[in-house]
Parts: structure tokens; sequence; C-alpha cells
């Protein structure tokens, strides 16, 4: 077994068409072992059909109750399902979502994490966190053998486009950089521009650099080991 082992994990599936296209692209072509799926998405259907015709492509829930924007100099909320320091609320909702990603995709997720990280905060955080344990499954930066890693991502904090953050080069120097362990690189590929969201033409960029046949080299070459969530740390 690796030293290093490496779960490439897509956000958002389910949002977009182009983003379904996008995970799918680069599930088959590229370097992507595993997705999030947004179960409110426009194309979570179609996200789940395809899900359950690649059983090597581990599946989890990416809660969906809220994100916010920079715009005018500021950030903003573009929507808010319910009050996010509402427990009661937000604990019905990820149930909710959970039960309807079961129906979609006909298996229980294989991990947790949300769309703009809200579970860093509390109260979704214990609400995440004990689903997880219920489940027995992952979530996001709340297990201590499976580090994650963000940083390839083709925005600056408030919203600038920074293309070179989702480049070969840049890529290829996270992986370098890898501690020995299990380590989720979280990204956010797409083909056609039709998320209407902030985050739009840098999902292209990503798709084709995680198809780069230099990327899947320098994992050769540095000894990763792609796996996913269905078994991160076990042969």
């Amino acid at each position: 077994m690796s030293a290093r082992r490496l779960i490439v994990n897509a956000d958002d599936l389910g949002l977009s068409p182009g983003v379904n296209r996008g995970v799918a692209h680069g599930h088959e072509k590229g370097i992507v072992t595993s997705a999030s799926l947004m179960v409110r998405g426009s194309a979570a259907y179609a996200a789940a059909a395809y899900a359950r015709t690649r059983p090597l492509l581990s599946v989890g829930l990416h809660v969906d109750i809220a994100e916010s924007r920079w715009e005018a100099g500021g950030w903003i909320t573009a929507y808010e399902l319910i009050p996010l320091d509402n427990a009661t609320a937000v604990a019905a909702e990820v149930d909710r979502q959970l039960e309807r990603f079961m129906a979609l995709v006909g298996r229980e997720p294989t991990h947790l994490d949300s769309h703009q990280h809200v579970h860093r905060a509390e109260p979704v955080s214990s609400i995440l966190r004990e689903r997880g344990r219920r489940l027995g499954i992952p979530v996001r930066e709340q297990n201590a053998g499976i580090r994650h890693l963000g940083g390839f991502y083709g925005q600056g904090g408030k919203g600038a486009p920074w293309p070179q953050g989702v480049g070969v080069d840049a890529l290829c120097r996270l992986l370098r950089s890898l501690p020995e362990g299990t380590t989720e690189l979280s990204c956010h590929p797409g083909l056609g521009n039709d998320t209407g969201s902030a985050y739009g033409t840098e999902r292209g960029l990503e798709a084709a650099t995680l198809c780069d046949p230099r990327v899947r080299a320098t994992l050769h070459s540095e000894r990763i080991e792609l796996s996913s969530f269905a078994q991160p740390m076990f042969d």
C-alpha cells in the first residue's frame, strides 16, 4: 500500500448538466474518484442515474442550505434555505436531503460535506458529525484519518479570477506536497458555463487540468495512490 493516498472529490454534482458532464469527464478521463451530490440541483436526477452506472465513483451528499457571493465590495447572501443558527431547522433539512439522496441514488452516501463549507460553523458542524457517526461515514475536515486539501481553486478570497490556481503546474505542486496518509482534494469541474454561479469558466479549466496526462504522471512519479471514500484507508 502506498504511503500517500489521494481521494479526488468533485463537489456540486447535480448542480447543472454542465457540471455533470465535467464530473463524468474527470472520472472517466482523469483522476476524479469521488463526487458530492447536490440533491436540490436541477440536474440531480441525471447525476444520480449516472452514479448508479459507475460503481467505482464513490458518491456522498453535498449538503446545500446556503450560498454567499462577493458583490460590490462585500459578501452577500445569495440564498439561505433556513436560518443557519437554528439547530432544529438545520437538522430537519439535512435529514430531508439525506432521504432525497437515498431515494435518488439507491444507497447511502459514502461521505458528507457541505456547499461553501457551512458545516465549519455550529450548529451545522455537530449535526453533520452526528449524521456521519450514525451512517459510519466520514465528514469533511472532521475525520482525523482523512486530511482535506482545498487549495485547487480558480478564484481568490474575494471572488477575483485566479486561473493559475487550477492550472496543471499548480495541481502538480499540490500533489508533490502531499503528506503521508490519506488526503481528500476537492475540485469543481464542469463543461459549459451553465450554473449561473460566480464560479463559472473556472470549472472548465479544472476539468482540463484533472484530465491532463502530466497530472497522472506526477501521481506515478510521486507514488501517490488514487483512492475513494468507499475505501479511503484500506486495500
